[in-house]
């Protein structure tokens, strides 16, 4: 059985969709710097548990 799980997110700079692998015991309330994948800038995520699943925040690293 596999902890984690695929999710995806917008990238702040150009509006991209990104995969993401979302540890379901280790990564809510933490924060990761990421690059997009597409136009390769940072992008500060942060994973968090909500009443209806998971919540994925991405902001530009110079937010």
């Amino acid at each position: 059985m596999s902890l984690s799980r695929a999710e995806r997110f917008e990238c702040p700079y150009c509006m991209t969709i990104n995969d993401i692998e979302v540890d379901e015991v280790n990564d809510f309330n933490q924060q990761q710097i990421v690059d997009c994948q597409i136009c390769c800038s940072p992008i500060e995520v942060t994973v968090y548990d909500s009443e209806f699943g998971i919540k994925i925040v991405a902001k530009r690293d110079d937010e």
